[in-house]
């Protein structure tokens, strides 16, 4: 048995963004976060990357450009997939172990911000097409969906509009589960997630967001929204975002330690089984230590060093994710079965 707590872990890093629309090639060992050879000095064997879509205007013009970025983004990222020096792309939880006994890095594709489907639910159902593992319903500044954390007045915003989901969104949130799409509520407000997760099937996730209580930020999950994602079998992920760790923390004023101080926050209050990582990666992620996904063993130490064993640390790095991964692809099949 190898002493290194990372040897042989299946690794999921939930949330990582890519660079847009020019970017460093994902092949090279470059100036990303997160490339192809630095996922694999890291062994991290599955990423979700991200299909980020900034909000814009609610109109439709808005709405058009939005699902052409995010149609061009997820083509880049099945590109990653390309190739002997490729990863392989990821759309199941079979499809994760796969990559994982094959060695190769798994490429998950997700949609972040459901502006990308405007009001258009046929939208939906054609990235659920294109292989997307989960969407998250909103990012800064609210949609047709949803109520962001962080609403934006450049933009027409009150503080809510909804009160949480919309009609339409309550209809996204039912449609997805058909679909075997994640619901992802990091950048939803309290009153949206809360709704999401009554309205929800299959258990939502929480990709990228930390823990209100160490850091008093909009985007940080409380108290009782960490109890009700753990109590209907959901999952928080730790980013690592210094501004969410620590109040105007700047990444160098950090290290892994910080990270480990939110992910037992969460798990002493919500259980092993409801927590994981979702680094934010190329998107703001990052700290001492922990810059690039070469370093990803420096956090894997430092769960050890906090008193982490073995089963646990599997849970936390990406067997809670695959969980979900299969929670969905069942409550999917079970709408087909119903339907024969």
């Amino acid at each position: 048995m190898s002493d290194d707590p990372h040897d042989g872990l299946l690794v999921i890093d939930t949330h990582v963004d890519i660079p847009w629309p020019e970017g460093p090639s994902p092949f090279e060992d470059g100036p990303r976060c997160v490339d192809l050879p630095k996922l694999k000095r890291g062994r991290v064997s599955a990423v979700c990357f991200a299909a980020y879509i900034p909000q814009g205007r609610r109109d439709e013009a808005g709405h058009e450009a939005a699902t052409a970025r995010a149609r061009a983004m997820l083509a880049s990222i099945a590109a990653m997939a390309q190739g002997d020096a490729g990863g392989m792309l990821a759309l199941s939880a079979a499809g994760v172990e796969a990559a994982f006994a094959a060695g190769r890095p798994g490429i998950i594709p997700a949609i972040e911000n459901g502006y990308a489907i405007g009001k258009n639910m046929a939208l939906l159902d054609a990235f659920a097409a294109t292989g997307i593992r989960y969407m998250t319903l909103t990012h800064n500044g609210h949609n047709e969906i949803a109520d962001a954390a962080i609403a934006l007045p450049m933009l027409g915003d009150e503080v809510e509009e909804y009160g949480g989901l919309s009609d339409f969104g309550q209809d996204v949130v039912a449609r997805m589960n058909e679909l075997g799409v994640l619901v992802d509520v990091s950048h939803a407000s309290k009153k949206t997630m809360m709704q999401a997760v009554r309205r929800s099937r299959t258990p939502v996730v929480a990709t990228h967001s930390c823990v209100r209580a160490l850091c008093d930020h909009k985007r940080n999950l409380d108290d009782e929204q960490l109890e009700m994602l753990a109590g209907t079998g959901g999952l928080a992920q730790i980013t690592i975002v210094s501004n969410f760790l620590r109040p105007q923390a700047r990444a160098m004023d950090l290290t892994v330690e910080d990270i480990v101080d939110h992910v037992d926050y969460a798990v002493k209050r919500m259980g092993i089984d409801h927590v994981g990582i979702g680094t934010d990666f190329d998107g703001g992620g990052g700290v001492r230590g922990y810059m690039n996904a070469a370093q990803t063993p420096n956090l894997t130490a430092a769960l050890a060093r906090r008193g982490y064993g073995r089963e646990e640390i599997a849970k936390i790095w990406g067997g809670n994710f695959l969980r979900l991964m299969r929670k969905a692809e069942d409550v999917a099949q079970e709408r087909l079965a119903a339907a024969d």
